[in-house]
């Protein structure tokens, strides 16, 4: 396992901006990773919220069949 935080990188209008993103449990059960943080594009600051959901990693309830 690398030492390097995981990185994902937004890309708006020409202007490249590297955000940490972390393994998280998700409160559905679901898992994946999470990051945010601020971006400066032009003259304008935006929030930004990265949200990577892994497909199917969330449990199957009772009454959910596994298709």
């Amino acid at each position: 396992m690398s030492d390097q935080p995981n990185m994902a990188t937004i890309q708006l209008n020409g202007v490249k901006q590297p955000f940490i993103i972390n393994p998280k449990n998700f409160s559905t059960g679901s898992r994946g990773f999470y990051g945010q943080g601020k971006m400066m594009v032009g003259d304008k600051n935006y929030q930004v919220n990265i949200q990577l959901v892994e497909i199917g990693s969330k449990p199957k309830g009772k009454d959910e069949k596994k298709e």
